[in-house]
């Protein structure tokens, strides 16, 4: 039997919030020529400035091909630069440009503003709390993923065809 809209659980009410939060950030973040992927990228970087692209998408928990596609589109919007990495001449840092930091000052003002009137009517308590609960959800999840993964690889012929 089918879960009936009606009886929309937890798993629901997490996807729901989390595709109209997504979707308020990106209209909010537009007028400033910026998506919310973009964006965590410049977040990353103004906490920890000349990361290279895989230490970007580990951050961002997404394929590095992926990192790759968003940082090329925010250093053709000029908020963002890659520069060698002294030791390593594979490697490269990202680094944010002046104007990404001016940037950074009006997108800090569109992220506290979204986040006020998303746990509006909660407690200090209450937000503190949602917050542990919502990373011990994403801890199991992640456990979860391991395990199947895990569990996928295990399952695999031995003679290494798939």
């Amino acid at each position: 039997m089918m879960i009936q809209d009606s009886h929309r659980g937890t798993g629901f009410l997490l996807t729901d919030s989390a595709r109209l939060l997504r979707k308020l950030m990106d209209r909010r973040l537009l007028p400033l020529d910026l998506s919310r992927a973009q964006w965590s990228i410049l977040a990353i970087l103004s906490n920890h400035d000349g990361l290279s692209q895989s230490q970007i998408s580990s951050q961002l928990e997404i394929e590095k091909s992926t990192a790759g596609r968003l940082i090329d589109q925010v250093e053709k919007n000029g908020w963002i630069e890659r520069r060698p990495i002294a030791g390593d001449r594979r490697l490269w840092g990202i680094h944010l440009t002046g104007q990404a930091r001016q940037l950074l000052a009006q997108v800090e003002r569109v992220v506290l503003d979204t986040r006020t009137e998303m746990l509006h009517g909660l407690s200090e308590e209450q937000q503190k709390s949602l917050s542990e609960m919502l990373q011990t959800v994403k801890s199991n999840l992640l456990a979860a993923l391991e395990m199947d993964r895990s569990q996928l690889h295990d399952q695999r012929p031995e003679d290494g065809t798939s």
